[in-house]
């Protein structure tokens, strides 16, 4: 059991949750990983105690070989409403030197970390999503939404600019027109909207919400995590990349594949006519 003195600790997460007031709870079930962030009072505002606790989580789950698949939701209310502003506030008041270094310092690794490790890592939206914190679920590899969840890119309301890979993530699920309105205007959409043009995978009642997700990652974490990786690794290379890098790259990864030992048990397992098991 991990123990997460200041960024959190091992603990089974609840909709409401805020035992013992830490920022982060993290819970490991079958091999999937779940981050909940545990500010419900403040709709989980990212303040500098769990901007801390969140990269340390980050981290420590992406290079745990035992965690397969990675799922961050939010309690209470909210999924993320980006920075928290009343501790900006403070901080822009007070010339704060830390108020510039925010986004190379947390928002930026903690992108980074969630687009480049090599198992799947899923957001679900238990509810509202503003500025960064719905950067954070468009960065995530898959998005599952609560039918109560609503998104807003509300950076411009506050005379911000993009961050935390927005500007790049968003274009890339919606399209550039609709994201340059929704980032210039800030306008809430709601779930079955996100739904439609193409923001989150898929939207469930909020009842049902725990048991689909636990599915979806249950159902990840039995796949081969060598073959997610690299497909996650060979997305995030051809969104950058020409058609012949891309291939090279593609011609790389399946080479690493056919030496894995998943790839072995999955030819294995097909001809026996069973279930593959993989590894760590």
């Amino acid at each position: 059991m991990t123990n997460y003195a200041a960024a959190g600790r091992q603990a089974t997460t609840a909709p409401n949750a805020d035992p013992d007031n830490h920022p982060i709870l993290v819970d490991t079930t079958d091999a999937v990983r779940t981050i909940t962030l545990n500010r419900p009072a403040a709709l989980n505002s990212f303040d500098s105690g769990m901007k801390h606790a969140m990269l340390s989580v980050l981290n420590d789950a992406a290079s745990d070989d035992d965690v397969r698949v990675v799922v961050i939701t939010g309690a209470g209310s909210a999924f993320c409403a980006g920075q928290d502003l009343k501790e900006h506030l403070v901080r822009v008041r007070a010339q704060d030197p830390r108020v510039a270094e925010t986004v190379t310092e947390f928002y930026n690794p903690m992108i980074r970390t969630i687009t480049t490790m090599n198992k799947p890592v899923i957001a679900v939206i238990n509810g509202v999503a503003a500025g960064a914190g719905a950067a954070l679920a468009f960065a995530c590899d898959a998005r599952i939404a609560a039918s109560s969840a609503s998104f807003s890119m509300a950076f411009a309301r506050v005379a911000l600019s993009a961050d935390s890979g927005a500007s790049f993530t968003l274009p890339r699920l919606i399209g550039r027109g609709r994201a340059m309105r929704l980032m210039m205007t800030g306008e809430k959409v709601g779930a079955v909207e996100a739904l439609r043009i193409g923001m989150v995978d898929e939207v469930v009642n909020d009842e049902a919400l725990a048991d689909r997700v636990h599915a979806v990652a249950v159902d990840l974490a039995n796949s081969s995590t060598v073959a997610l990786g690299w497909i996650k690794a060979s997305l995030r290379y051809g969104e950058t990349h020409s058609l012949d890098e891309t291939l090279e790259f593609e011609n790389e990864a399946q080479v690493a594949c056919f030496a894995s030992p998943d790839h072995r048990e999955a030819l294995d397992a097909f001809v026996e006519k069973r279930r593959p098991t993989f590894r760590p």
